[in-house]
């Protein structure tokens, strides 16, 4: 009775953490119907990016959480942890996420690519241990990075406005739609009806602790490197996308700097003022 309990409650959990994202996802799409965005306005606003007012409160109350909680905890990982442990458990966490790779593979019609995936996983989740070893890249099965936002891309829905979420960082009107897709496709999400909460609860935390840990050379970059680190990485994640989009392949007319054409008319409009 009490293990059945834990296991309601547990999905329960799950429930309600799945549902967020929906939600968000549904206020964001409607929202954005609601506003068309416009070129570079009169105060400088980014045409990608209408509500940066927005935009940099929700990315410093991130930035904060981060500094405070996360960094501290991903620092005391990287030196205590070893370095094969910690890329053990990175290709444990990669893994369980996989089948939203292989199922967005199909989606884009990549159904050669999206058969190699689907052996990459069974291939890894056996002879790999749970994926604790990326046996499959050794037998010449690489690892590729698929999700419902690149599928809605290929479909031919554009990026719109960006979005930088809370906690879950930046994204834009149709890449948040893979928030919950990638939720419902993560073998963890199920591990509820074998493992339990009191299993399941440690996972995901040191799933969150390992991205982090991840995270941790990209962002003393950015506070290294950027006179504004707010579009540092909203101009990062924009051209990642498209290098995911376009799978490397990136079209020659493409590819603009947009962070220093946006600073150049920030300086502009300032001097103007």
């Amino acid at each position: 009775m009490n293990s059945i309990n834990i296991r309601l409650s547990t999905l329960n959990l799950f429930a309600r953490f799945s549902l967020l994202p929906v939600i968000m996802v549904i206020i964001l799409v409607l929202s954005g119907c609601a506003t068309v965005a416009t070129n570079t306005n009169d105060t400088g606003q980014s045409q990608s990016d209408p509500y940066e007012s927005i935009n940099r409160v929700s990315y410093d109350f991130t930035d904060s959480v981060d500094r405070m909680l996360l960094e501290p905890v991903a620092d005391v990982y990287i030196e205590y942890i070893p370095a094969g442990a910690q890329r053990s458990i990175g290709n444990f966490y990669d893994n369980l996420s996989y089948p939203n790779t292989i199922l967005n593979a199909f989606l884009q019609g990549k159904v050669r690519q999206g058969i190699d995936d689907s052996l990459r996983f069974f291939i890894n989740s056996t002879v790999g241990l749970f994926g604790l070893f990326d046996m499959a890249t050794h037998m010449g099965l690489p690892e590729n990075d698929e999700d419902f936002g690149q599928t809605l891309a290929v479909w031919g829905v554009d990026a719109n406005n960006y979005w930088f979420i809370p906690i879950l960082g930046p994204s834009n009107q149709r890449d948040v739609a893979d928030i919950p897709i990638s939720v419902v496709t993560n073998t963890l999400f199920y591990a509820s009806y074998i493992a339990g909460a009191t299993v399941l609860a440690p996972l995901i935390i040191l799933g969150a602790v390992d991205k982090r840990a991840r995270l941790s050379g990209p962002l003393q970059i950015r506070d290294q490197a950027a006179l504004d680190p707010y579009l540092f990485v909203r101009e990062a994640y924009t051209q990642q996308r498209e290098y995911l989009v376009f799978d490397g392949d990136l079209p020659l007319d493409i590819y603009t700097d947009p962070m220093q054409e946006e600073v150049l008319q920030r300086k502009i409009f300032d001097g103007n003022k």
